[in-house]
């Protein structure tokens, strides 16, 4: 079998990670000898990207058969202009590799792209969570899905901002390649984890950090080096040299949530995560830090609902 195709179509003033993400994910496997060959075509020679670098590539797109892929990172769009980000020749071009068989995806505001070439009617898809409203008024056929990391949908393949290109591509050779070859390539970039497609897009520790209490990052610093270990109020307040009384009014004000009820979250959020690899509820909360499964059920439960 001849290898993989990706094509990656470049917008100006893309986001290099948006393209770099997934590309290194793909050439890296390449270079296991999962066989992928990378290219990037333009609709001119130079694009300029937000971060001021510019890229070169190829006007011409190579010829693509049903196992190829076709990727459009996204670019700087605080809002989305009103006109369409590709010519009525690359939306042709997406169009038609789609319906003879072929798999396109998108990182970030990349759905814009293939909402204008029509690939979202009918479809779920997702994006950067400060896009979502705006796309899904543009695309009212189409279902959005929103806080997710990537959705696959009929050969169509979303995925949230910037870094969650890497989620993706990942996906993309676990499906292709096997779950090895995935894990292989993500150790070999020093991810993290490989995650899933459903997990949040933005961490409970990021949710909770948009305030500007000096003392109370300080009690999440804690919380979020030790969120598995026992943490009673008076050793919180000790740290931080406030009373318990003063720690919870200022914690409280600042994140919303209780140090207990925040500590809580990111239990249960790596706890979602280890299940969603495979671990069972059990082990999941012992490694998070419950004496036994009760509780995180109960938290599973209400975080359902």
């Amino acid at each position: 079998m001849r290898p993989t195709r990706v094509v990656f179509v470049l917008v100006p003033r893309l986001h290099l990670l948006d393209l770099a993400g997934p590309a290194q994910v793909f050439t890296t496997a390449n270079d296991f000898g999962y066989g992928y060959e990378v290219s990037y075509v333009a609709e001119s020679e130079e694009i300029a990207t937000a971060q001021g670098v510019p890229l070169r590539a190829q006007l011409e797109w190579p010829e693509l058969g049903t196992a190829d892929l076709v990727v459009v990172p996204g670019w700087r769009s605080p809002r989305l202009s009103p006109e369409p980000p590709i010519g009525p020749e690359f939306r042709k071009r997406l169009f038609a590799h789609h319906a003879a068989g072929g798999s396109v995806a998108s990182v970030c505001s990349g759905a814009d792209a293939l909402g204008w070439a029509g690939l979202l009617d009918g479809r779920r898809f997702t994006t950067h969570h400060d896009l979502t409203d705006e796309l899904a008024a543009r695309y009212p056929r189409a279902i959005i899905v929103r806080d997710v990391l990537y959705v696959e949908d009929d050969r169509v393949i979303t995925s949230a901002g910037i870094a969650s290109g890497i989620d993706l591509a990942l996906h993309l050779v676990a499906v292709g390649r096997g779950a090895e070859a995935a894990a292989r390539v993500a150790r070999e970039m020093v991810v993290y984890a490989r995650r899933n497609g459903d997990e949040r897009q933005e961490s409970a520790m990021l949710r909770h950090r948009d305030h500007l209490s000096d003392l109370a990052h300080r009690v999440q610093d804690v919380i979020d080096a030790r969120y598995a270990d026992r943490l009673p109020l008076t050793d919180l307040a000790g740290q931080v040299g406030v009373s318990e009384r003063t720690l919870t009014r200022i914690f409280t004000a600042a994140t919303g949530l209780t140090p207990l009820r925040y500590q809580q979250l990111l239990r249960l959020e790596r706890a979602e995560h280890l299940i969603g690899h495979g671990t069972t509820v059990e082990s999941a909360a012992r490694t998070v830090g419950f004496e036994d499964a009760r509780m995180l059920r109960r938290l599973r439960g209400r975080a359902s609902v």
